[in-house]
């Protein structure tokens, strides 16, 4: 029998709801001036709904890089709901907006399983600066502040800081870690650790690669190498394939996303530093251009700021 835990069990109480819901619409405040506000200068001006507006509209979500496949879908949708009620109610638009943006998101959340009886391992991939290694050490802390056995392998072995960075995090999260010399076969750090894995009893796997443009093509070979590697070690592993990606990057991310996705199939996005932009919009982009479920959001640098996305919160703190 499949047994599931869910990685992230945060509280359900009334009050830690509500703190949750703060602090995600605290973390979207520039993302929500550069949409709400800005809309809702739209709807004082008065009028009717009509084309002008709608263009008005659609460089406003633009502007929100929500991007522009994403906007004219959104557009249509909201169009559609004016023809039903009548172009005079310009102050529904909103709600309208915000129907259309949940439709599109409603689907896209799954959040992060450990199946008992076998360990899960998650290989992390994504560009050097967008908190990949934060990111794995944010989740080894939570993982193992739930009870999980947790071990974290440096894959990434160009750079002796993310070497050590990950160190660092595993000492600090209480998980196992497994390193090798600076410049080793990534693959070979990762072929050792697993033979590791079942006599430590580890839960979760999780290893950090070399952080990498994804633009180069011998680049992302060693990370098909690393997958494969896995596979054979472990039968259907990696289980995820997590991309982490900046929102601060807009929508480059989605390019990022669709490269990577192409080569190695991920299973996972993450998405870091919703906190700091007014591209928060991006996340609607995602959702509609790719199948992957976006699986967690980074909205500050404490430990907890890493959350499971909530399509319903999102789009509440987004207006």
């Amino acid at each position: 029998m499949k047994i599931f835990k869910r990685f992230f069990r945060h509280s359900r109480g009334q009050k830690a709801k509500e703190d949750q819901k703060k602090s995600i619409k605290d973390s979207l405040a520039k993302t929500r001036r550069a949409l709400a506000a800005r809309l809702d200068g739209l709807i004082r001006r008065g009028g009717a709904a009509d084309q002008r507006l709608l263009e008005e509209l659609e460089e406003v979500l633009i502007a929100a890089d929500i991007g522009v496949r994403t906007s004219r879908r959104l557009l249509e949708t909201v169009q559609e709901r004016i023809l039903k009620q009548g172009p005079e109610q310009l102050g529904f638009l909103k709600e309208y907006l915000k129907e259309a943006i949940g439709e599109i998101l409603m689907g896209r959340a799954k959040g992060l399983e450990i199946e008992g009886g076998r360990p899960l391992v998650i290989m992390v991939v994504g560009v050097n600066g967008v908190g990949k290694t934060t990111t794995i050490g944010k989740i080894a802390s939570q993982l193992r502040s739930r009870g999980s056995k947790v071990m974290l392998i440096a894959a990434d072995t160009f750079r002796a800081a993310a070497i050590e960075q990950l160190r660092i995090w595993a000492e600090r999260a209480g998980a196992e870690f497994i390193s090798q010399q600076l410049g080793s076969d990534p693959s070979a750090v990762i072929f050792d650790a697993l033979e590791a894995v079942r006599s430590r009893g580890i839960d979760v796997v999780i290893a950090d690669t070399a952080g990498r443009l994804h633009t180069k093509t011998n680049l992302m070979e060693e990370l098909k190498k690393i997958k494969r590697v896995m596979g054979k070690k472990l039968p259907g592993a990696p289980q995820e394939i997590l991309l982490i990606l900046d929102a601060t990057t807009g929508q480059n991310a989605i390019s990022q996303a669709r490269l990577f996705n192409e080569a190695l199939g991920i299973t996972g996005i993450i998405l870091t530093k919703l906190d700091g932009t007014a591209k928060g919009g991006v996340i609607v982009a995602i959702a509609n251009e790719l199948t992957v479920p976006i699986r967690l959001i980074g909205i500050g640098e404490q430990i907890e700021d890493l959350r499971e996305f909530d399509p319903e919160q999102f789009v509440e703190a987004l207006f």
